[in-house]
């Protein structure tokens, strides 16, 4: 008998058993969903703007982010990030002052002062967000990358090479509230706010140069303005009330924008260019949204940009069940009895480019219900897969919901995120940093890769399905040169390619085939000394794979979850890696809590508490189920 065996039922019973007992009574897990300083910095400097009176929440926040500081003076959005980040360490700094907690005199003030003019001052900071919030609280002019964009974009038909709604849905709703604010270079300026006009470099002058498509697309653009009949006025005042407009009609019940931090802060300043009042009604609802999206752990608070309820409760409950818990136990009855209410039935902006399809997806927050993603709608489904099969209720959602799947594949065959067929590069030519990952939400491995695995494994689809092989044919042409994929949203190529393999291997490709061969020749020439696996999150940004030097537990899971799936036997390798993988899991430190989730390249990464507990479940039974026999004991127990 393998002995690894007998260690690794060990952990399963301990993290099936840990999980049961963290879930809640209405059926979810709330892990936080920790997304660096940023939003609790916004959120500051919001609050103290608008007075909101909520003094434990602002010192929580400012203990947070001063607490993350390091000695060389700057801030970090991971810890590998040697040199700092100087668009993080300006919100730090600046929150930190407008709190009222933290002084210009302060020796970590001072140190954060010189970190940030030695890298230029604030005029060289590169975050659209950064820059948007400086601009808005009078600190510097409005960026020329969203005040050249006329609020007139909103009324380009359809037709036209430009449509407002070719752009990803995560860009649109942070990009209306900014042209808004733009359009009327509005800012709002506070007696007692810092001022930061000692952190201008007056020696470097601030060029905000343009490529050649982005000229080119100021061209489309003008062209587009031309186009619309009317005076110019009345064209203007058109386009402004639809922008406010479609701020309003996609507010969530918790009074969020879209159930985005980011948005609902940029919406509520936004409002304020428009006249609302301080106290109107859904400012308050939206800063009671944003106050509810906090998290708190281990003696800390943060605010989570979007609470990952569903995502989570989809991955624990789907990991439970493989590791052998069965559909009676009283976690997984709640656990699909709530994923079932949460199954979106409305019609929204998903739609316009997949019309005539019945809603059936599921949202990343428990708040979303009108924006689903492809990723939580397979891992929802993989949690209801078997009580479809004896309970109708859970068959009609599944059917709805492999509907909507099925219904979200690209035109090239492979799958996006959150809109199918938006991928137009012309838009990725805006001026801002992150625009081709931010702008477009074009087919990606990881999505493509998720889907065919839940495609195989779990609808008993294979390649001659037309669909997954459209699907199969997309992952073999993006696969890179040294074997390996990149994954969007998670960091990164192992991701992707953990991804990759498992769902190319759920729909049938032989392991024999090249692009196995190299995908898995690839992982096994990157795995640690320790036996595990690890990447640094500048991989996104350099586009290359970039090893973090250490291993960690999610990203250890991921590989060695690849490996299982494709080898008949566990190899030397795997078992050192299973090894490496168990002794993570009992290990509390900067690696287990190392951001592998990603979001926007150079700007925002995730690190989600539940990852250390789901993955290595997953793994750990899935190599029990492959290479064991059937585990019996925990059910016993239960």
């Amino acid at each position: 008998m393998n002995p690894i065996l007998s260690t690794v039922d060990n952990e399963i019973e301990r993290l099936a058993a840990f999980l049961i007992d963290q879930q809640k009574e209405d059926g979810t897990w709330l892990f936080c969903f920790e997304n660096g300083i940023v939003i609790d910095a916004y959120v500051i400097i919001l609050f103290r703007i608008l007075n909101v009176q909520n003094e434990a929440l602002i010192r929580a926040l400012h203990d947070r982010i001063l607490a993350q500081q390091q000695p060389a003076g700057f801030w970090q959005l991971y810890r590998d990030e040697e040199a700092g980040n100087l668009s993080t360490s300006v919100e730090a700094y600046y929150a930190l002052l407008y709190s009222g907690y933290s002084k210009v005199t302060d020796e970590p003030i001072q140190r954060a002062k010189r970190y940030i003019l030695s890298k230029g001052g604030i005029g060289k900071v590169t975050s659209i967000l950064t820059k948007v919030i400086l601009a808005v609280t009078g600190q510097s002019k409005w960026p020329l990358a969203i005040s050249s964009i006329p609020l007139e974009v909103l009324l380009f038909p359809s037709y036209f090479p430009i449509n407002y709604f070719e752009f990803s849905g995560y860009s649109r709703v942070h990009l209306t509230p900014m042209l808004i604010m733009a359009d009327q270079r509005f800012s709002f300026p506070t007696a007692n706010g810092p001022d930061l006009s000692d952190l201008i470099d007056t020696r470097i002058e601030i060029n905000e140069s343009t490529s050649r498509g982005y000229q080119e697309l100021q061209r489309v653009m003008q062209s587009g303005l031309d186009r619309i009949l009317g005076s110019p006025r009345y064209i203007h005042e058109v386009a402004r009330t639809k922008a406010e407009q479609f701020m309003l009609q996609r507010i969530e019940s918790d009074g969020t924008l879209y159930s985005y931090g980011t948005s609902t802060i940029l919406m509520i300043f936004a409002l304020l260019a428009l006249d609302y009042d301080q106290q109107h009604p859904i400012i308050t609802k939206a800063l009671d949204g944003l106050t509810a999206m906090q998290c708190r752990s281990e003696s800390k608070t943060t605010i989570q940009n979007s609470p990952s309820t569903i995502w989570d409760t989809a991955l624990i409950t789907y990991a439970l069940q493989e590791a052998q818990v069965p559909d009676h136990h009283l976690a997984i009855k709640r656990a699909t009895s709530y994923l079932l209410s949460r199954q979106q039935n409305k019609t929204a902006d998903w739609s316009i480019h997949n019309p005539d399809t019945a809603p059936g997806g599921w949202g990343f927050s428990e708040s979303n219900t009108i924006n689903p993603d492809v990723d939580d709608t397979t891992a929802a489904l993989r949690a209801i897969r078997s009580l479809s099969t004896s309970q109708p209720s859970y068959l009609e959602s599944w059917n709805r919901g492999l509907n909507w799947v099925l219904s979200m594949q690209n035109k090239d065959g492979g799958w996006p995120a959150f809109e199918k067929n938006t991928n137009k590069e012309m838009l990725t030519w805006l001026a801002i940093d992150g625009a081709k990952s931010a702008a477009i939400d074009p087919s990606e491995a990881d999505l493509t890769g998720r889907t065919l695995e839940y495609l195989g494994n779990f609808a008993g689809l294979d390649t001659r399905n037309d669909f997954i092989e459209r699907g199969t044919k997309w992952l073999i042409q993006h696969q890179e040169k040294d074997g390996s994929w990149y994954g969007r949203w998670g960091v990164c190529y192992i991701y992707g390619t953990w991804a990759a393999l498992t769902g190319l291997q759920a729909v049938g490709l032989p392991l024999e085939h090249d692009t196995m061969q190299k995908g898995v020749k690839w992982l096994l020439s990157i795995q640690n000394s320790d036996g595990g696996w690890g990447e640094s999150c500048q991989s996104d940004r350099l586009l290359r794979y970039v090893p973090l030097g250490e291993s960690t537990p999610s990203q250890t899971a991921w590989a060695l979850d690849a490996l299982i799936a494709v080898h008949p036997e566990p190899t030397s390798e795997m078992e050192k890696g299973m090894l490496r993988l168990i002794a993570s899991i009992n290990q509390v430190d900067w690696k287990s809590s190392y951001p592998t989730g990603a979001g926007l390249p150079g700007n925002f990464y995730s690190n989600y508490h539940s990852y250390q507990y789901i993955w290595p479940l997953l793994t750990l039974s899935h190599y029990r189920k492959k290479y064991g026999k059937a585990f019996k004991g925990f059910i016993n127990g239960l």
